[in-house]
């Protein structure tokens, strides 16, 4: 089971999956009363420039995460042998996994996503994806492009699909010279927070604290880290590496591969949209893979 992250909101999400399960519906209630608006309300009707605003959209994904998970065992799914999640997704995972309560990981992401949207001024971070060029490529890409700034490769997708963040100087000269350098594409990201770059490292740091107030366990689940592919432990351990995991890389592949190494054949992508999905096919196609999106995709998952 796998969590994804920023990115993967949209206005609507979720919409029939809460009309038709009141699973789902109370976990936005849960939520929308620890965040003081009505996230339900917002998550459907918008305005979508609101939802896409960094202090909101990790809230919103970590319920909408949780509110499938809900869903989906409440219609009779199977418990997994393993989770991970996408950044973000990984408190989701966490909170499924019996590690923490929903409520706690809330206040956390909340905290989160403040530090994270203050640690860089508007317009001086940015992000980018490189498709087509291997991982070692784009690392010496962004090594070369940095001079005095920040550019580091961030989010190891897929084989051929690499994220990079860092001052926004640095990652517009990282695009120009990995298009030199043979990358199909080269794109600049809609968002202005460099997310798992260096630059994040103060808000990492300053999140320790909002960390230590949460009753964080072993989970009940294994639950493999996506910025070192290895299993969380026990509380001390995910509030360390939580911490460090706003300013790290995240590792998808090799977390997918740690996963498959462990025995899982088949993956459910469990909150809205299927970009894990489709990553998951690239990573290796051997692999079953489905998602819930809606009531459809989720009946079909169950199926299996």
């Amino acid at each position: 089971m796998v969590f994804p992250g920023q990115g993967s909101q949209s206005q609507g999400m979720q919409a029939d999956l809460g009309s038709q399960h009141i699973e789902a519906r109370e976990v936005y209630v849960e939520a929308s009363d620890i965040l003081g608006y009505d996230l339900w309300q917002l998550v459907q009707d918008g305005p979508a420039e609101r939802l896409g605003e960094t202090t909101v959209t990790q809230p919103a994904m970590l319920t909408a995460g949780v509110a499938a998970w809900k869903v989906w065992r409440a219609s009779g799914g199977a418990i997994p042998t393993h989770m991970a999640g996408h950044s973000l997704g990984e408190y989701s995972a966490l909170v499924c996994a019996g590690s923490v309560s929903f409520g706690d990981a809330l206040r956390v992401v909340k905290r989160r996503s403040e530090l994270m949207q203050d640690a860089v001024p508007a317009g001086a971070g940015a992000m980018a994806a490189i498709l087509g060029l291997d991982d070692d490529a784009i690392v010496a890409v962004c090594a070369e492009a940095a001079g005095d700034g920040v550019a580091d490769a961030v989010n190891f997708n897929a084989p051929g699909q690499v994220v990079i963040a860092g001052d926004t100087a640095a990652v517009q000269r990282a695009i120009e010279l990995a298009k030199s350098k043979g990358a199909k594409r080269a794109i600049l990201l809609p968002v202005s927070v460099p997310a798992h770059s260096a630059l994040m490292q103060g808000a990492g740091e300053a999140l320790a604290e909002s960390l230590a107030g949460a009753g964080f366990v072993k989970p009940d689940i294994t639950v493999i880290a996506a910025s070192d592919a290895r299993p969380y432990e026990d509380g001390d351990d995910i509030r360390a590496r939580l911490s460090r995991q706003v300013y790290a890389p995240v590792r998808w592949v090799d977390t997918v591969n740690a996963m498959i190494a462990g025995g899982a054949t088949t993956f459910v992508e469990c909150g809205p949209g299927k970009v894990l999905a489709g990553l998951m096919r690239r990573i290796d196609r051997n692999m079953t893979c489905h998602y819930i999106d809606n009531v459809e995709s989720l009946e079909t998952a169950l199926q299996g």
